[in-house]
């Protein structure tokens, strides 16, 4: 049988035993805190059909699970990154699916969410996703390293229906840039032909996709989606997302600069970001989404709002069952799924760049080029110019602020540290240069927040090293104040 086919058969079984979820909503459970967003949606009587909650510890996990017995959790995983060449090989691998698979089980998920992007590529951690290298090798491997989590998933047990939980790769954002010369939809084409993994689509990615390939100096929104939907597997999709999209708060500050340069300013700079609110054309894109006659194997829909005010989100969850409620019911009643074989992409797909080239010294080369050590030049880049200038925007603008800022600024967390550096007229935009100085090997699960302590206390022992003790005591209360954050019983224990 053909490797295609047989993998979309495994997706079918997989999937037709995954109840409809209906409408939903994507959250963290401590921004804001769930028990106190659920009341709020109840006193609405707006009660969604599902949670999907992010990573956390195994012990909030089962403590939201206790606190909301009677709701559908599912899971948005983090730290498996399926997108690099060689994780499989990781002891740090298998223990993140490992513990992937003990969280599935707490919240009793019928399926993993995970993005197909990391955070850590070549030896360098970041605090926001960065997208795939979108060729055909790529994609290869993301279907190979995939597969291998849905078997260990599967060796780690069942859930009470007797099913495993299926494993969904979100389809990422882009940040200003693309790397890649494979057309996105061909990209999961390829993975869904070679894995039998399932798929969530987020309509905001798919927004920024329309903004940063330049697609949207040649064609219409609509027909973009259009175009999109036809080459993309939109029958593996089984959740949809919608989340918010905003102007990011370091390219705020240069917007002037950052018109002056764009050749075609007519659409916002917009980015992926969950605590804004969702603009109206996210919705009609929705609409055609929803109207596609391939999307046969959709199980939920839902916002994605971790971060956002709970007033926000009450409002737009109810605006959203109002508009949406009885679409999603229709997809319940006797709804059945199609067996259509993939075909198409084994015609379209790209040749190899270069025999002598591994995926791994393609992904050196990417990192080289987003920390500016390189020019975006070779097989993975665009040459358009448009596309070079928000590259730039990132390299300049977003990968700083994402460093100093994001998961907790430094001045607030290393208070008299940071004093010391100031009066010594020591500029924190070092340790922008510091952090991606040399490539580090992760020694732990990922967390951004961690990571962020222990590379200050280092830089701090390269610029200062009498300011280290200092440093050193500061991270300590950081880290004890974020365990006991994330795990309220051990507060009462200690207590």
């Amino acid at each position: 049988m053909d490797c295609g086919v047989s993998a979309h058969r495994e997706f079918l079984r997989r999937v037709e035993v995954i109840p409809l979820h209906g409408l939903g909503l994507s959250v963290d459970i401590h921004s804001p805190d769930l028990p106190s967003l659920r009341r709020s949606l109840l006193e609405r009587q707006v009660p969604p059909a599902y949670f999907e909650i992010f990573r956390n510890t195994t012990r909030a996990l089962a403590s939201a699970r206790n606190e909301i017995a009677d709701a559908r959790l599912t899971y948005h995983g983090e730290g498996l990154w399926i997108t690099q060449p060689g994780v499989t090989e990781s002891g740090l691998f298998r223990q993140a699916v490992q513990e992937a698979g003990e969280h599935l089980h707490i919240l009793e998920s019928a399926w993993l969410n995970h993005e197909c992007a990391a955070k850590f590529f070549a030896g360098y951690c970041y605090g926001t996703y960065l997208p795939p290298l979108y060729t055909r090798r790529s994609a290869e491997v993301v279907a190979q390293n995939t597969t291998a989590v849905q078997r260990q998933l599967d060796q780690q047990g069942c859930l009470q229906n007797g099913s495993s939980p299926l494993v969904l790769l979100e389809m990422p954002p882009l940040t200003y840039f693309v790397a890649g010369t494979l057309p996105i939809p061909t990209f999961f084409r390829v993975i869904c032909d070679q894995s039998p993994c399932g798929l969530v689509l987020d309509i905001g990615h798919l927004w920024t996709v329309y903004r940063y390939t330049g697609a949207h100096r040649t064609m219409s929104l609509p027909r973009f989606v259009e175009t999109f939907l036809d080459e993309f597997p939109i029958n593996r999709v089984v959740e949809v997302h919608v989340a918010g999209l905003d102007i990011h708060e370091s390219i705020r500050a240069h917007a002037s600069l950052v018109i002056a340069k764009a050749n075609d300013p007519a659409l916002p700079a917009w980015t992926d970001a969950h605590g804004a609110p969702i603009p109206p054309v996210l919705f009609e894109m929705l609409d055609q989404v929803l109207c596609h006659p391939q999307l046969t194997s959709l199980k939920g829909l839902a916002l994605e709002v971790d971060t956002k005010l709970t007033e926000m989100i009450v409002d737009e969850f109810a605006e959203f069952s109002r508009r949406y409620a009885a679409v999603i019911r229709e997809r319940g009643d006797g709804e059945k799924i199609a067996l259509i074989c993939e075909t198409k992409a084994t015609m379209e797909l790209e040749k190899s760049a270069s025999t002598k080239e591994t995926l791994e010294t393609a992904y050196e080369r990417y990192v080289q080029v987003l920390l500016g050590k390189a020019e975006p030049r070779g097989p993975e880049w665009n040459q358009d110019p448009v596309s070079i200038h928000e590259l730039e925007l990132y390299q300049s603008l977003y990968l700083p602020y994402e460093i100093l800022h994001w998961s907790g600024e430094v001045e607030d967390m290393f208070v008299e540290s940071c004093r010391r550096l100031h009066e010594r007229g020591i500029a924190l935009e070092g340790f922008v240069a510091f952090w991606f100085r040399n490539p580090q090997p992760l020694t732990d699960l990922y967390d951004f927040f961690l990571l962020k302590v222990d590379r200050f206390v280092a830089f701090i022992h390269e610029v200062a090293p009498d300011v280290e003790t200092l440093a050193a005591a500061e991270a300590e209360g950081l880290r004890q104040a974020y365990r006991l954050a994330n795990e309220p019983s051990q507060t009462l224990q200690l207590n």
